[in-house]
């Protein structure tokens, strides 16, 4: 994600929808920040361009709708070249999504706010973004979107997906979305969204509670405010809540494990070329020694996935909620002289154990289920009452998901 500082550990796409923003692990400082510039071409490679340049010359001469839009054929041939690869997360960035994903990493953007990706064609929400519009307007991890002013969405590029549904503070956008196969109609009106990343209190119980809603260019220093506040209360226990957090900054990501993990392995990314670069925390965070807990769902992701993962592999705290998103690779991010952008894969990320989440998630290690929202909008936190049972010394109980059975 942009130049040093977005990396991905998924493609979503801020629903600002700043569609592109947070879903995307910092960019690895591994990886090179000048790929494009003087590239040599071979010899043969001008000779396997020679039928891109026949086409351009055609379309240019004999298409009947004349002139042609000269960009609009350059990004199409981008897109087109990147989408061979199959891989969603590599992937091209219009110079308006470029800015919207810079925008979104830096904390405040317009749209509906919330994360979406492309799961087999469909526009999926990962998680809408704490206080959002698209939060107050119910919007639920795994909702698919379906239309957006009446135009569908399905099989739809992110990208152009993206565009139809952010827009200017104020104005309204008309969502038709799936859940559990229901068709739903959601008007949402569009805002300015700025991103307190970190927020924190202390409990009645005498527990500290930290909610990290994303990994901006600043939770790690929001999280280094906060921190000595809550630890000054002489809290029992500490809560970590990245339900819902769809990830970000690798480097950030790193800086915040170091608050809560003794010198040693957070994570590891591993290249093409079996390369493998470590990143470890130090031996100089606030809450090493705590009693821990963290909170994970289905719309925990990449950078959460990172976080939660290296606490569980090096037995530092418990983990409590459902299976992650499963966000296991890392993207590196940039920006082209026309202002768009490129994100390419180039590594996956493997936890401190060797464990590779990818496609499949993180295992809590207590599953806790949450109920479904009364009518009259009453809901109950299971999850966190199940940390604060935990971190209590009462017994919870785990509630493993009921293995899927296939047809015969």
């Amino acid at each position: 994600m942009i130049s040093r500082f977005i990396s991905g550990f998924t493609v979503a796409i801020l629903m600002v929808f700043a569609f592109l923003g947070g879903y995307v692990l910092a960019q690895s400082p591994a990886a090179p920040l000048q790929v494009f510039a003087g590239t040599a071409v071979s010899n043969t490679t001008n000779e396997q361009f020679t039928p891109f340049w026949e086409v351009w010359d055609l379309v240019h001469e004999r298409y009947l709708r004349q002139p042609v839009d000269d960009v609009a054929l350059i990004e199409g041939a981008i897109d087109g070249m990147l989408a061979t690869l199959d891989d969603p997360h590599t992937r091209y960035l219009s110079p308006q999504d470029q800015s919207a994903a810079q925008e979104s990493m830096a904390g405040e953007f317009q749209g509906i706010g919330a994360e979406v990706e492309d799961v087999d064609g469909n526009i999926t929400v990962v998680s809408p973004i704490d206080g959002s519009p698209a939060a107050a307007a119910g919007i639920q991890p795994g909702d698919i979107l379906r239309q957006a002013d009446g135009v569908e969405l399905t099989g739809m590029d992110v990208s152009e997906a993206a565009a139809l549904v952010r827009g200017p503070a104020g104005t309204t956008v008309s969502l038709v979305v799936e859940r559990d196969g229901e068709l739903l109609n959601i008007d949402i009106v569009r805002d300015v969204i700025k991103l307190a990343t970190v927020r924190g209190e202390i409990l009645e119980e005498g527990i500290a509670y930290v909610r990290l809603s994303r990994f901006g260019n600043t939770t790690d220093e929001e999280l280094a405010d906060l921190l000595p506040e809550l630890m000054a209360e002489d809290p029992s226990g500490m809560i970590l809540d990245l339900r819902r957090n769809p990830g970000g900054a690798l480097d950030t990501t790193v800086e915040i494990a170091d608050q809560f993990l003794d010198e040693g392995l957070v994570l590891v990314e591993r290249f093409g070329d079996g390369e493998e670069r470590p990143f470890e925390a130090s031996d100089e965070g606030l809450a090493q020694d705590i009693p821990l807990v963290v909170l994970v769902d289905e719309g925990s992701a990449s950078a959460s996935e990172v976080l939660a993962g290296a606490i569980q592999d090096r037995d530092r705290g418990t983990i409590i909620g459902q299976v992650t998103f499963g966000k296991g690779t890392v993207q590196t991010w940039h920006t082209l002289s026309n202002n768009g952008g490129v994100r390419v894969t180039i590594a996956e990320w493997l936890t401190p154990g060797n464990g590779s989440i990818n496609e499949v998630g993180l295992t809590p290690d207590y599953f806790i289920p949450l109920p479904e929202t009364t009518e009259d909008g009453e809901f109950e936190d299971t999850q966190l009452q199940a940390a604060i049972d935990y971190l209590q010394g009462e017994t919870i109980i785990s509630v493993p998901p009921e293995p899927e059975l296939e047809n015969e």
